[in-house]
């Protein structure tokens, strides 16, 4: 029996930004199961960059099989939210299902982004989604299965994803930090989950942000329609997730995701916040013609002989604290030899402790020579201590206890992820 397959059959969805790009092709996959689409945009007028208005979008809608009702909404303005919410409730009984899409984006860093800018994306971003998810929960909860689903990234705090773009960072965070608190408060009432693709999307807005040539190296908004659709029809008690397009359709069975290359067999792009350095990415896009407007600064304020080590010393800070200092009480020297040569101090005798370049403060309680790209090697987990001190790579003066507990200190830096 048919009906049975259209899971969103005479279900009412509440989807801002909805007159292109990913809002609309989340709201032509619900039509074509019958479903009921609110579309909340700004668009009333065509756009003279952009293609589509709440209107085409309506008669797409249509056309696919759903209801819709075109809403003018500047999603920054409380009133224009509830007339919208208001009408959707007079026209179809109730909302069962908020997509929060509409999104503002510049990929500029802080000296560089105008206070205008800054308050459009907070505005919309951020507290667009907050106040949209405040007007539409009443209804939500009365629901038999209410979801809540935004398009926004998992909170990865490297500070890669914020340097070079911190406004848009903080304001696609502040949407994630929704999901985080609403799907716990509203836990066994209504699912909160987040999406967001693993790759570079072809839609108005890629195509402005990568110019020529970015489009072959994405995929089609279909995968995202497919992704959101999979989460959409779940049970309530689906919520919490920060997912990602395509691990959420390979758990569905699909396996061949050429489909929905723009152009199969070309490299794809990988999207933000997924741990890709925001260089590589670049290098991509240029490899493949495509002008990034999102080009980082050649940051290196550290001299350049002094990379790998620096940046091994930066993920020791991010894992040294009280507790570590507590069960180790030493200080450590490495004495190291070859292309980055130099001496390193390590200091877990007080405090929540230290780590960086120069002699220690306190004298050494253990000193350790070695050669650096070793040393690089044995803090990623790739040579363990114990090996190297037995072929001799690695020589050690002082403490042996100490340089023990240092193994069980690269092993929890080694799931920090070097």
């Amino acid at each position: 029996h048919m009906q049975n397959y259209l899971k969103l059959a005479g279900c009412t969805l509440f989807i801002t930004g909805a007159s292109r790009g990913i809002g609309k092709a989340i709201a032509l996959k619900a039509a074509k199961d019958g479903a009921n689409i609110v579309i909340a945009a700004k668009t009333a007028e065509p756009h003279p960059k952009l293609p589509g208005t709440i209107y085409t979008a309506a008669q797409e809608v249509e056309a696919a099989g759903g209801k819709a009702l075109a809403c003018v909404v500047d999603i920054r303005d409380e009133q224009q939210i509830g007339d919208a919410v208001q009408k959707a409730v007079d026209k179809f009984g109730g909302i069962d299902i908020l997509v929060n899409n509409a999104s503002a984006i510049s990929l500029t860093g802080t000296l560089a982004t105008p206070m205008k800018r800054v308050d459009l994306m907070l505005g919309i971003n951020l507290r667009g989604t907050y106040l949209t998810s405040k007007l539409v929960i009443p209804h939500l909860l009365k629901s038999r299965s209410p979801h809540i689903l935004n398009l926004s990234p998992p909170l990865n705090l490297n500070p890669i994803w914020f340097k070079n773009h911190t406004a848009y960072t903080m304001a696609k965070y502040g949407m994630s930090m929704c999901v985080l608190g609403m799907a716990e408060e509203f836990r066994g009432q209504i699912a909160v989950n987040a999406l967001w693709p693993k790759t570079a999307i072809q839609t108005a807005a890629m195509d402005m942000l990568g110019g020529e040539g970015v489009a072959k190296q994405c995929r089609t908004a279909d995968i995202m329609a497919d992704a959101a659709y999979a989460v959409l029809t779940q049970p309530t008690d689906y919520t919490g997730h920060f997912l990602v397009d395509e691990d959420v359709l390979k758990g569905q069975g699909v396996q061949d995701f050429e489909l929905y290359a723009v152009q199969p067999g070309h490299p794809l792009l990988p999207d933000f916040f997924l741990d890709e350095a925001p260089e590589t990415l670049v290098q991509k896009m240029e490899e493949h013609g495509a002008t990034p407007a999102f080009k980082p600064a050649s940051s290196s304020a550290t001299p350049p002989s002094a990379g790998p080590i620096e940046s091994t010393f930066d993920v020791i800070r991010g894992v040294i604290n009280e507790d570590v200092v507590k069960s180790t009480q030493g200080v450590y020297k490495f004495d190291l030899s070859g292309e980055h040569a130099g001496v390193w101090f390590l200091d877990l005798r007080s405090g929540s402790g230290s780590a960086g370049q120069g002699e220690p403060a306190l004298k050494a309680d253990v000193i350790m020579t070695m050669d650096s790209g070793d040393f690089s090697k044995m803090f990623a987990g790739k040579l363990k201590p114990t090996m190297a001190f037995m072929s001799g790579k690695l020589r050690i003066k002082g403490d042996m206890t100490l340089a023990i507990k240092l193994e069980k200190l690269m092993n929890r830096m080694a799931k920090a992820k070097l």
